[in-house]
């Protein structure tokens, strides 16, 4: 009988512990939220409501550091600065024989304006671009010619030195994680450009690249009788956009070497050498191991690169000041000289869905979210 019970009271224990087990869970969860509430709050004080203000202000005409009226105005900060049109051109035509017209200087043909075609109402359109498509010529108008430039001079510097980044930097990051002598001292080497400060390294490669005597690759490419002239990087329209690519890469690369590093560091060595044992040669495993491996990694310095690329604005403001635009600086352009916060809000909101679509978009592509 005493067994009996004995067994009896056994069985009934683990139903006990097990109730409260889970009423302790269910406390330490309620505890856990109480405790990460201030935190909460904190972030959606310093980040959630500056973010819902800016968006709120791109709808509207407010004036930066001004006692006017703010009014609403819909989406109209975002029509004048996203609105293209594109029209065809008619060529112009001889009178007496019907030809089209020939410019003599250039040899090329003659186009009716851009000014006549372009829509002046509701909103007028500047000339941007011109291009020839199957034997016609067509014009891209714009209301907001600089903000278009700026997009596609964000979107080839982003995309241009993102990439030259990561191939360096994967190259630069396989060197270090080897054993050799001296490693050490060679990781720490290869973070000197990033240390610099970027203002910093911007007027120093602004001096190195100037179209004088005191350009250093001016000075070099003349001495090897590369040039008759001296060449002006930062004036010249075909050089701007490929100087400020190579200052970016000459400092970030470290940067993305220093994430890739980290992942590489974090891979298990009896992968590769059971894959060496099966005759796997070096390029093998790098496809087969290092790359799938580095998937995750790759993804948060693409992620981490691509965030700063969009949103540049001290290489093109040190280097270029107000003669080309990239995204940000034409933002702090329309915000400090032309005061326009409503405006400025609606490019910073630009920016933010550029970054949030490139970031989602390196997640899904490299398979980060299911690692």
């Amino acid at each position: 009988m005493a067994e009996k019970n004995d067994h009896e009271s056994s069985k009934k224990r683990p139903a006990f512990k097990k109730t409260g087990l889970s009423d302790l869970g269910k406390r330490e969860e309620r505890l856990a939220l109480k405790l990460l509430l201030p935190a909460l709050i904190i972030i959606v004080a310093i980040a959630f409501y500056p973010l819902v203000q800016v968006f709120y202000t791109s709808f509207t005409d407010r004036v930066f550091a001004s006692g006017e009226e703010t009014s609403f105005v819909g989406f109209d900060n975002y029509r004048r600065l996203l609105s293209v049109h594109i029209t065809e051109l008619e060529p112009v035509l001889d009178e007496s024989s019907g030809e089209q017209l020939v410019d003599s200087d250039t040899g090329e043909k003659i186009f009716e304006r851009p000014l006549d075609v372009l829509p002046r109402e509701p909103r007028r359109y500047r000339e941007y671009k011109q291009f020839d498509f199957f034997g016609k010529r067509y014009v891209i108008g714009a209301t907001d010619t600089n903000f278009i430039d700026g997009v596609q001079n964000t979107l080839v510097f982003t995309v241009v030195s993102v990439l030259i980044e990561l191939i360096l930097g994967l190259a630069i990051a396989l060197v270090v994680n080897s054993k050799f002598r001296f490693r050490g001292s060679m990781r720490a080497a290869m973070l000197v450009p990033w240390a610099v400060i970027t203002v910093v390294s911007a007027r120093m490669w602004e001096w190195m690249l100037a179209p004088s005597r005191i350009g250093m690759f001016n000075a070099l490419l003349d001495r090897l009788g590369v040039i008759d002239s001296p060449i002006a990087f930062l004036a010249s329209g075909s050089y701007q956009l490929s100087a400020l690519i190579a200052v970016d890469v000459w400092k970030t690369t470290p940067f993305m070497a220093l994430l890739l590093l980290a992942g590489l560091q974090t891979m298990p060595e009896d992968i590769f050498e059971a894959a060496e044992i099966d005759g796997a040669g070096k390029i093998r495993q790098f496809f087969a191991i290092t790359l799938p491996l580095l998937k995750p990694a790759m993804a948060v310095a693409l992620i981490f690169r691509t965030l700063d690329a969009l949103r540049v604005f001290d290489i093109f403001q040190v280097m270029l000041g107000s003669s080309t635009y990239s995204m940000a600086s034409y933002n702090y352009f329309q915000l400090i000289n032309n005061r326009n916060m409503g405006l400025a809000s609606a490019i910073g909101v630009i920016i933010f869905i550029l970054i949030f679509v490139f970031a989602i978009s390196y997640i899904k592509m490299l398979g980060a979210d299911e690692e």
